[in-house]
């Protein structure tokens, strides 16, 4: 959900609010409600005390996903303003630039959606169209792709996982090391869908084919036992999409739950919260490898941050930034061979298109993604 917020003297700064658990339109009465207590009114400057405030409200002063999430759309159009009044891109705001460009990975996703009649999990799980996606995105420039062989995502999880299922993803990894060579990265994501004894299984089958990461082998509530899967592999562990503020990722690299940090900057507190995570894996030699599977505003700030952090590693992206990903923005995000060429215009860098916007608006109340509310049976 996007966030408009605009200054006495015209500066417009967008935001962009990411995984709320709840329906559309009662994620917007959040929004409004925390902006007309803490932010209207007040200088678009004062993003620590604004943060702070918010953060507290209520008695709450703790990590919780909706607060983090209202609160990062707020905190990401203030800086979308600061950079704007001060004709600076936020990156020059928090250090400026390390990175003259962002290596980036995406997805797999089916070569049509509809047309060909594959699944979606296809492209994750089927021992000839994984290949072949990984194939397809090679020659598109892509260096690195990421991929869950273990869904559908469940509401009882974490699982054990079956014979059946370790000899397929096994056979879907090899194969499609086979086709990447050395010239591109695996990404096993999980999703938190397995026990520590299933991912440790899993995780002895996969080392020989090298992938960069293993992420959220375990579910994001308890860093210990993610530890012990980082403990028992050779395998980097990555998390952190669901993790929120730096007292929760603060855990993760005390317990050496991961040495490849996650976070989303329109869920975990916003650009400067992120900011300060990344300088926390700095200091345990833990890299930063920012979560996208938003819109384009927090694309944006995942630019803005990628730039000026020494330790990143890889941007996630929704492909390569075409489609109404890019419709959505006046200026698209340019992508060239693998690598995101960032903005060097203020604030955040890109401009929301409000009239691509208004012109679809979403008017159902979902919650996604969808999770299987029966047991996934270990056959």
């Amino acid at each position: 959900m996007f966030l408009k917020l605009t200054t006495d003297d015209g500066i417009a700064g967008y935001g962009e609010a990411y995984g709320i658990p709840f329906g559309a339109s009662k994620v917007r009465g959040l929004i409004e409600d925390v902006a007309e207590r803490h932010a209207i009114g007040r200088s678009p400057f004062d993003i620590e005390a604004l943060w702070r405030i918010a953060y507290s409200s209520g008695f709450a002063q703790r990590p919780e996903l909706t607060m983090g999430s209202v609160i990062s759309a707020i905190e990401l159009a203030c800086w979308d303003i600061v950079g704007k009044a001060l004709g600076q891109p936020v990156y020059n705001l928090l250090g400026g630039r390390v990175h003259e460009t962002l290596r980036s990975y995406t997805y797999l996703y089916p070569a049509e959606s509809s047309a060909d009649g594959m699944r979606y999990a296809d492209a994750f799980d089927d021992p000839d169209a994984a290949p072949a996606r990984t194939a397809a995105y090679m020659e598109q420039g892509f260096t690195a792709v990421g991929f869950d062989p273990v869904m559908p995502y469940g509401s009882f999880d974490p699982r054990q996982i079956s014979l059946a299922a370790l000899d397929n993803i096994e056979e879907v990894v090899r194969r499609m090391r086979e086709v990447a060579g050395n010239r591109c990265d695996l990404l096993i994501k999980m999703h938190g869908q397995l026990t520590t004894a299933a991912v440790i299984r899993l995780a002895r089958r996969l080392e020989p084919y090298e992938p960069l990461w293993i992420e959220e082998p375990v579910p994001p509530e308890n860093p210990r036992e993610m530890a012990r899967v980082a403990r028992a592999t050779s395998i980097p562990i990555a998390t952190g999409e669901r993790l929120v503020t730096r007292h929760e990722f603060v855990d993760v690299l005390r317990h050496g739950s991961a040495s490849i940090l996650q976070p989303a900057p329109a869920r975990v507190g916003g650009v400067f919260e992120t900011k300060k995570i990344a300088a926390m894996a700095e200091a345990h030699y833990a890299q930063l490898a920012p979560h996208l599977y938003a819109g384009p505003i927090e694309a944006a700030a995942n630019i803005q941050l990628g730039v000026c952090c020494p330790n990143f590693l890889i941007q996630e992206s929704i492909e390569d930034f075409s489609g109404f990903h890019a419709e959505l923005l006046k200026e698209p995000i340019v992508w060239e061979d693998g690598y995101i060429i960032p903005s060097e215009r203020p604030g955040l860098g890109y401009e929301l298109d409000e009239a691509v916007a208004d012109a679809h608006p979403y008017e159902g109340d979902d919650v996604f993604p969808h999770m299987e509310e029966t047991p996934t049976p270990t056959v």
